[in-house]
């Protein structure tokens, strides 16, 4: 994936998050599978992995010289590449092993590891400052949907992004919005309730400079490959950030299927 893919409003991306999941014996067949499956994708799609840190080497062996990324589902936030930050993987460290992706923000870090909008800023700085990708999420909790607050609560999440860094840097961050309540849950935002979110948030992108009408917007919660054509026909839905499906070949090649319409 390259910056000139991101400044394409025809482009299409699917990025695979294994969430903590896999193992050497069962990544191995995964990995050859979307290998030869990706292969008969056209070029305008774009298709990563985000798996654990631990399967990074296997990861890169297995994808090297391939046209499919590879990446993280989290990097530090400091500054430094190094130190005294016991458990934490820097960006520096991921791009050794050929890593271009980073999910950042992921609601399941914001609510289970207490990740604020600054945090997910810094972090977003730290991939950006590498050269790395940075998938950002956003997304509400069904009692902030519940209460018409979808709006407020993504916007801000979106915002505080928007304020930290310059347009040149904007435009090499992707955005995926992730309704907290369909995540995992096997419930689907409808394909409307989707694009009314996506719409929004590539308002508040154009109003921030118009040349970022061609960011790149994914969609992530429960997508699955009954439901994924619908969900990728949406006008400003750009292609989809995929958990569960994402660990079994065959769906989340009928989604990649999908996104090249």
């Amino acid at each position: 994936m390259s910056a000139q893919h991101l400044s394409e409003r025809n482009f299409r991306m699917v990025v695979g998050n294994w969430k903590m999941h896999g193992s050497l014996a069962s990544n191995a067949p995964l990995l050859g599978a979307l290998l030869e499956g990706v292969s008969a994708l056209p070029a305008h799609v774009a298709v990563g992995v985000c798996v654990p840190f631990p399967y990074l080497a296997q990861t890169e062996q297995a994808l090297k010289g391939s046209r499919l990324s590879w990446g993280v589902q989290d990097v530090a936030q400091h500054a430094a590449d190094k130190g005294a930050f016991t458990g934490d993987v820097s960006a520096s460290m991921a791009k050794d092993f050929g890593a271009t992706l980073a999910i950042v923000g992921h609601s399941e870090r914001r609510h289970l590891h207490h990740e604020t909008d600054a945090v997910v800023v810094e972090k977003t700085r730290q991939a950006l400052a590498l050269g790395l990708t940075p998938v950002v999420c956003v997304g509400e909790t069904l009692a902030e949907r519940e209460s018409e607050r979808t709006e407020a609560v993504v916007g801000a999440q979106l915002a505080a992004v928007l304020a930290a860094f310059e347009v040149d840097a904007l435009r090499r961050i992707v955005f995926a919005y992730e309704p907290v309540w369909a995540i995992g849950t096997g419930k689907s935002a409808s394909a409307q309730q989707a694009q009314d979110v996506h719409s929004f948030l590539r308002a508040q992108l154009i109003q921030k400079d118009a040349s970022l009408a061609v960011a790149t917007l994914l969609y992530g919660g429960s997508v699955k490959p009954g439901n994924a054509a619908e969900l990728f026909g949406q006008n400003d839905i750009d292609g989809g950030l995929i958990g569960g499906a994402a660990l079994v070949a065959e769906d989340f090649l009928a989604i990649c299927a999908a996104a090249a319409g």
